[in-house]
């Protein structure tokens, strides 16, 4: 197909008009990228704070739905789709394949929770916190009960 990107062995490399497309599709990638961001910054903390309000044991899907919008348009965007032009991008794949920052917070939030478990700082805090968001709730609902 035409609309493919080609790719390219390692003794042979795109040619001049090649990469002149591919550094302006993706300079009109990354104005996408950063629009989609700076939106994303004020929509994720009221959908956050809407399902938050919104209370009950399992709060509202507003801002689980807003990532998964947001996981679609990154796919749209495929700002380093370009990266497939040149030899190399398998390997560079593969290097960043055994971790991300999902990996380095899972890692930090199992510490966390295995300092919540013993008791510790993190435990205190969680019944700090816990106890402020149910405070909201009672003030949003007007209740004027205490726990």
């Amino acid at each position: 197909m035409q609309n493919e990107p080609r790719m390219y062995d390692s003794g042979d490399a795109p040619d001049r008009w090649m990469l002149i497309r591919d550094v302006a599709v993706f300079q009109l990638k990354l104005l996408f990228d950063g629009f989609r961001d700076l939106l994303l910054v004020p929509v994720s903390l009221g959908a956050g704070l809407v399902s938050l309000f919104r209370g009950g044991d399992k709060p509202g899907p507003e801002f689980y739905d807003l990532l998964r919008f947001g996981r679609r348009s990154e796919r749209w965007i495929n700002l380093f789709g370009a990266a497939s032009h040149w030899h190399g991008a398998a390997k560079d794949e593969e290097d960043f394949a055994a971790g991300d920052v999902d990996e380095l917070v899972s890692r930090v939030e199992t510490f966390v929770v295995e300092e919540y478990q013993k008791g510790g700082v993190t435990a205190q805090a969680k019944e700090r916190l816990d106890g402020a968001i149910n405070a909201l709730h009672r003030i949003t609902r007007g209740d004027s009960n205490t726990d």
